[in-house]
């Protein structure tokens, strides 16, 4: 193994030509640690908001920030990384090298099982653009024997786990109907397979020309985003929804808020249509309803996902793959919205 790799790392937020291909020291596996050579590595709006430096701060909302505060640049992007354990530091097992891993990317508040992320890989540690990256070894997870090429497994960690975050947080039973908003992007078709897989009624909002792709995804009805959702929603559910699974936000929380049934679960994931939010907060409140915040996933949310792999219940799309030298192009598609499902890149 050479002693130095190739990476693509920002040292400044900006534009994609802030994204800078260099070659850098392999990095050395700390006591708990390993080593992964990374096969593939997704990419997610994360790496366009950590890059733009988009998250904003608590009391300072257009504040230039990392995932969760200030990031120490420079910093190698990259959440989502399939690979090989290439070496492991002190006190792991030697039995994984060779194995084929996918790493968990959240950095948890605590060692519990239901800790919340308070970083993640890309933004608060380095990341995955790059040829290695080094991972704690309680959160590389063993899917050798998946059907799933690594491709498929390198969309998983972001935008599977942050659907499946949402779904466990919003608790969606058997036979509840869903609203999903953002349906053709990453996390939106996660859900909807997901979803699927759990046995709910699915109603996915989307546009255009991705509406038949989001339907092969499995939904059971699609909402035209470009006519008045509200509406569409009624008709194809006029009981109402049992849960929204949003990474949209904006005006469709005050205008959808009302299409929940009583005890319904409105969960928050994303803000693609804006961060500023109004609602009759009647409707909360005399119908028992709920708006819960969910950001990725816990530990035991990610092991059942990577059960899911193991057994491919759940079949990523791969909508387009890069060689890590075409980062900024990768991340320019990512931007434009087009794609269906997720772009990927080979290190």
């Amino acid at each position: 193994m050479s002693e130095t790799m190739r990476a693509v790392r920002i040292a400044e937020h900006g534009g994609p030509e802030v994204l800078e291909l260099t070659e850098v020291a392999v990095p050395a596996p700390q006591p708990g640690e390993v080593l992964v050579q990374v096969t593939a590595v997704a990419l997610n709006n994360t790496d366009l908001w950590t890059r733009e430096g988009a998250y904003g701060r608590p009391g300072d909302p257009e504040a230039l920030s990392g995932w969760r505060g200030p990031i120490a640049f420079p910093r190698i992007q990259g959440a989502d990384v399939a690979g090989r354990v290439a070496a492991v530091g002190a006190d792991v097992d030697e039995s994984l090298v060779g194995r084929r891993v996918v790493v968990d990317p959240a950095i948890y508040a605590s060692g519990e099982p239901d800790a919340n992320p308070i970083g993640l890989m890309g933004s608060e540690r380095d990341g995955g653009y790059a040829e290695y990256v080094t991972a704690p070894a309680e959160r590389v997870h063993d899917v050798t024997g998946s059907p799933l090429t690594d491709d498929q497994l390198a969309t998983l960690p972001t935008a599977y786990g942050t659907a499946l975050g949402m779904i466990e947080r919003g608790r969606l039973k058997e036979g509840e109907t869903v609203l999903i908003s953002g349906a053709s992007g990453g996390v939106g078709i996660a859900l909807i397979q997901i979803a699927r897989a759990r046995g709910a009624r699915v109603l996915a909002v989307s546009s255009g020309s991705k509406i038949d792709a989001v339907r092969e995804a499995g939904a059971h009805e699609v909402v035209d985003r470009s006519r008045d959702v509200v509406e569409q929603v009624h008709a194809a559910a006029p009981e109402g929804v049992d849960v929204a699974l949003d990474v949209v936000a904006g005006d469709l929380v005050g205008d959808g808020l009302p299409l929940l049934r009583e005890g319904g679960r409105w969960v928050v994931a994303g803000a693609l249509g804006g961060y500023d939010v109004t609602f009759d907060v009647r409707r909360l409140y005399l119908h028992n309803a709920q708006v819960i915040g969910s950001a990725m996933h816990t530990p035991t949310h990610f092991a059942l996902l990577m059960d899911l792999a193991r057994k491919a219940e759940i079949r990523p799309v791969v909508a387009a793959t890069f060689p890590l030298d075409q980062a900024a192009q990768a991340q320019e598609e990512l931007a434009r919205r087009r794609h269906v499902g997720k772009i990927v890149m080979h290190p």
